[in-house]
C-alpha cells in the first residue's frame, strides 16, 4: 500500500514541475491521474493517508488566471462550432458534420463534447475552439479569443499581439468595423430627415414598411459629398477613412493611382473648394492595399511613416451620393460594406447599383447577403432560397420566408457555395427569368452541383422577379409557386436545352447534349452521372445507340470532350435513296422527253413524285438526321432547276452534295418503295420507344391513359410484324462498291 501511495505522490510532484515548463504536460498529467484513480489501491492509499482527494488538491494548486483559459473553460465547442457547421450527434460524446475546410461528400468532421476538440478525418485538421475560429474566420489567435469571449458575453481585457504588424492589421479591422457602424447610423438617421423624402418614397414604392427598413438598417446617402465625411472625421483619422472604401479623393500633383467609375469621376461642386488646389488633380478610389494603423487626427505623423508619406489631397468626399443605402453584414451581423441604389436619373449619376470595394474586412466573394438573419431559419427548415438581388432578398424575407439569401452584388462564387453548405445542403434557386438571370442560374447551378447540393430551380412567370411577384400577387402565391413550381435542377436544364436547340433532329440533339454535358461532368458521383445521362437520352428522345454510348462514356469519364455529329454517319441508306429521288425532280423537269423505254406510250417512272407523295402523306422524315434537308427538297425542289441553289444550311448543303456525288445504282420504283418501307419501320420503332418510355415513367398514371398507352403499344408491335415491312427489299442495304 505504501508503495502505491509514494508512487502517486511522486507522480503529482513530477507532473507539476513539468506543467510549469510546458503546457502540453497538462493533458499527460490528467491522463495519468485518471489511470491511477481507476485502481482501488490508489483510492485506498489516499483515504488511509488522510489526504484530500487528489483531483481537488491538484486543481487548488493550479488556479486558472489566464484569460484565454477562462474563455476556453466556459466555451462549449459543440455550440460554437454548430454556429458554423450543421452538427449531428454521432455517439455518446461525438458530433459530426461536413468539414468547412475542404470539399467532401460524406461527413468526416467530428467534435468531441467532453474533450472539447475537433478533428477532420478527411483533411487532418484538428484543434480546440480557438483553432477552429481562427481557421473559419481567417483571423489571428488573439482575435479568435476575443470573438469567442464576445459570443459568451465575457468582458474583454486588453488584447496582446505577437507582432506590431499583426497588431496594426487587427486594429485596422476593428476601426473599419467601427467606421461602418457609425456610417450606418448616420445614413439611417439621414433617411428620416426631410432630405430623405425621395428615398423614403422609393422604399415605400417597393413595398417596404418601417419595420423592414429598420431591420435591414436601410439608409440614405445625401447628395453632398462631405456630410458623411465630416461626421466621421470627428472620430476617425483620414487614413482609416480612406481604407474604409466609403470615400473617393483627388491627390495634388496629378498622379493617377487607379481608374474610377463614372460617378467617381464627377467631383461634387462643393469639393472644388474643399481644399486649395494648386495643380491638376486625379481622383483615387479607396481602399488602398497597404494596412495602416489608425492615428488620432491631432497627432503629427512620424517621419517615414505611411501617413507622412501619403500625398496631400485636393479633395476628399463620399463615394456614395444621393443613393438608398443597403448595409452588407457579415455572418455575425457586423456591417462590413454597403450597396447604394442611385435616385438620380442624369447620365452622370453613375451605375444604378454601386458596391463597396474590397477592404480589410470585406471580400464580396465570401459574403452572402442576409446570412446573419437567415442562418437560423435555414438550419431549422434545412433549405435555403437563393435569389439574385438584395431587394429580392428583402422582399422575400419580409413576406415571411426568412431562409432567403442573395449573392451580395456579385456572381455566385465557390466560396459562397461552401459558406452556404455549412448551414444546409438543400437550396432553391430563384433568379430572374430573363436571359441574364437564366445565365446566372446556370453558373450558380454548376457551383452548387460541384459542392454536392440538392438543388431545385423556381422559375417565375416572364417579367416577374421575386420582389415584383410578391408585390403583385402576394406572399401566398409565392409560397404556392415555391411548393409546386420548383423543379429538379436537371429538369430545368433539359428544358433550357430543348428551348434553345430543336431536338427533333439529331443535330439538335447533339447540340442539346453538348450543352448539358458540362453540367453532368460537374456531378461528383459517377452513379448519378450515369443516371443523368440515361435520363437525358430518354427526355431528348435519343434512340441512336451510337449517340447513347458516346454520351454515357463522356459523362462517366468527366472528360471535357464534346459529342461531335458526323453528318453522314447517322444517315441511313433509305434516306440517301429518297434524297436522290427528291433531287431528281429538277432533272426530270429539264429533260426533253418523259417517255417510257418500253413502248413510248406511258409516262416514265417519276421517283421524285413517288418519294414526295409517301413522305408528305405520312411525315416519315420527321426526327431524322435529314429532316430539314428533305423538307426543303419537298417544298422547293420543283421551283429550281438546280437543287444546290435551294436555301440550305451549310451542313445540309454539304450532306446533299456528298450524297449526289456518290456513284449510286439507278433509281427504280422498287428501290424507292423499299426506302419508304424502311422509313416506316424506323418511324414505328421510334413511336414504340416513346410509348414505352411513357409507360415506364415514374409516378401515378390515370388508368384510362395507361390503357390507351398499352393498346397503342400492342398496335405498334403488330404493325412492325406486317410482312409488307420486311427488310429484304427495303432499300436499306449498303451501297455496292464502285
Amino acid at each position: 500500500m505504501r508503495h502505491y501511495f509514494l508512487k502517486w505522490k511522486h507522480l503529482i510532484l513530477c507532473a507539476q514541475d513539468d506543467f510549469a515548463q510546458q503546457s502540453t504536460a497538462k493533458a499527460h498529467f490528467q491522463q495519468q491521474i485518471q489511470r491511477w484513480l481507476s485502481t482501488k489501491l490508489l483510492f485506498r492509499a489516499a483515504v488511509c493517508s488522510n489526504l484530500p482527494f487528489p483531483p481537488f488538491r491538484i486543481r487548488s494548486r493550479m488556479p486558472t488566471t489566464d484569460f484565454k483559459e477562462t474563455v476556453k473553460q466556459q466555451a462549449d465547442i459543440v455550440r460554437i462550432v454548430d454556429g458554423y457547421v450543421k452538427l449531428k450527434k454521432a455517439g455518446a460524446q461525438n458530433f459530426s458534420g461536413f468539414c468547412p475546410f475542404h470539399n467532401e461528400k460524406t461527413p468526416s468532421f467530428s467534435v468531441h463534447a467532453t474533450r472539447q476538440f475537433f478533428h477532420c478525418f478527411g483533411c487532418g485538421v484538428s484543434g480546440d475552439v480557438f483553432a477552429f475560429i481562427m481557421r473559419v474566420e481567417n483571423i489571428t489567435f488573439p482575435e479568435s479569443v476575443r470573438l469567442v469571449a464576445q459570443k459568451l458575453g465575457i468582458a474583454l481585457p486588453k488584447v496582446e499581439f505577437s507582432s506590431p504588424q499583426e497588431a496594426r492589421e487587427a486594429k485596422l479591422r476593428m476601426v473599419l468595423l467601427d467606421i461602418h457602424e457609425r456610417a450606418a447610423t448616420f445614413l439611417q438617421d439621414y433617411l428620416k430627415r426631410p432630405e430623405g423624402a425621395a428615398a423614403r418614397a422609393y422604399l415605400a414604392g417597393r413595398g417596404l414598411d418601417d419595420a423592414t427598413i429598420a431591420r435591414f438598417r436601410i439608409g440614405y446617402a445625401p447628395d453632398s459629398g462631405f456630410l458623411l465625411r465630416d461626421a466621421l472625421r470627428r472620430e476617425f483619422d483620414e487614413e482609416s477613412l480612406r481604407e474604409s472604401g466609403l470615400f473617393s479623393w483627388k491627390e495634388e500633383g496629378g498622379r493617377q493611382v487607379a481608374g474610377v467609375r463614372s460617378q467617381e469621376q464627377q467631383i461634387p461642386r462643393s469639393a472644388r473648394n474643399d481644399k486649395e488646389n494648386g495643380g491638376t488633380s486625379t481622383e483615387t478610389p479607396g481602399p488602398r492595399p497597404q494596412s495602416l494603423e489608425p492615428q488620432p487626427q491631432s497627432r503629427e505623423p512620424e517621419a517615414g511613416s505611411l501617413e507622412a508619406r501619403s500625398p496631400k489631397l485636393a479633395a476628399f468626399y463620399s463615394k456614395f451620393r444621393n443613393r438608398v443605402m443597403f448595409p452588407i453584414a457579415n455572418e455575425s451581423g457586423r456591417i462590413i460594406a454597403f450597396t447604394g441604389r442611385t435616385l438620380s436619373t442624369d447620365e452622370k449619376a453613375g451605375p444604378k447599383y454601386l458596391n463597396s470595394p474590397e477592404t480589410a474586412i470585406y471580400s464580396k466573394s465570401r459574403v452572402l447577403f442576409n446570412l446573419d438573419h437567415a442562418k437560423e431559419a435555414i438550419r431549422k427548415l434545412d433549405y435555403a432560397i437563393l435569389v439574385e438581388g438584395q431587394m429580392d432578398c428583402i422582399s422575400v424575407f419580409a413576406a415571411g420566408f426568412q431562409n432567403v439569401l442573395a449573392s451580395s452584388g456579385t456572381a455566385f462564387t465557390e466560396m459562397q457555395a461552401r459558406l452556404l453548405g455549412r448551414f444546409s445542403k438543400n437550396v432553391v434557386v430563384n433568379f430572374d427569368p430573363d436571359t441574364a438571370g437564366a445565365k446566372a442560374t446556370e453558373r450558380t447551378l454548376g457551383l452548387l452541383v460541384e459542392e454536392d447540393f440538392q438543388i431545385k430551380v423556381l422559375t417565375l412567370e416572364a417579367g416577374f422577379d421575386p420582389d415584383l411577384y410578391i408585390r403583385r400577387k402576394g406572399k401566398d402565391a409565392y409560397a404556392e409557386a415555391l411548393k409546386h413550381q420548383s423543379q429538379r435542377y436537371f429538369d430545368y436544364l433539359i428544358g433550357r436545352a430543348q428551348g434553345q436547340f430543336p431536338t427533333r433532329t439529331p443535330e439538335g440533339k447533339v447540340k442539346a447534349v453538348n450543352y448539358l454535358l458540362p453540367h453532368i461532368q460537374r456531378v461528383p458521383s459517377r452513379i448519378v452521372r450515369d443516371e443523368l445521362a440515361h435520363e437525358i437520352a430518354q427526355k431528348l428522345g435519343i434512340d441512336s445507340a451510337v449517340l447513347r454510348q458516346e454520351l454515357k462514356h463522356v459523362a462517366a469519364s468527366r472528360s471535357a470532350a464534346t459529342i461531335k455529329a458526323a453528318p453522314e454517319a447517322q444517315v441511313t441508306d433509305a434516306e440517301r435513296i429518297l434524297i436522290r429521288a427528291l433531287a431528281s425532280a429538277s432533272e426530270i423537269q429539264t429533260s426533253e422527253q418523259h417517255l417510257s423505254a418500253r413502248d413510248g406510250a406511258e409516262e416514265e417512272f417519276d421517283p421524285a413524285r413517288q418519294a414526295r407523295f409517301a413522305l408528305q402523306s405520312e411525315r416519315l422524315y420527321e426526327g431524322l438526321a435529314t429532316e430539314s434537308l428533305m423538307e426543303t427538297l419537298i417544298t422547293g425542289g420543283l421551283e429550281v432547276t438546280d437543287v444546290m441553289e435551294l436555301p440550305l444550311s451549310d451542313s445540309d448543303r454539304a450532306r446533299l452534295a456528298s450524297i449526289l456525288l456518290k456513284d449510286e445504282e439507278e433509281l427504280s420504283a422498287e428501290r424507292v418503295e423499299g426506302a419508304v418501307r424502311a422509313l416506316r419501320r424506323i418511324h414505328l420503332r421510334r413511336r414504340l420507344d416513346e410509348v414505352q418510355r411513357k409507360v415506364e415513367a415514374p409516378g401515378r398514371k390515370d388508368p384510362t391513359e395507361m390503357q390507351a398507352l398499352l393498346q397503342e403499344k400492342v398496335r405498334l408491335k403488330h404493325a412492325l410484324r406486317d410482312p409488307s415491312l420486311a427488310e429484304e427489299n427495303s432499300g436499306n442495304s449498303r451501297q455496292r462498291p464502285a
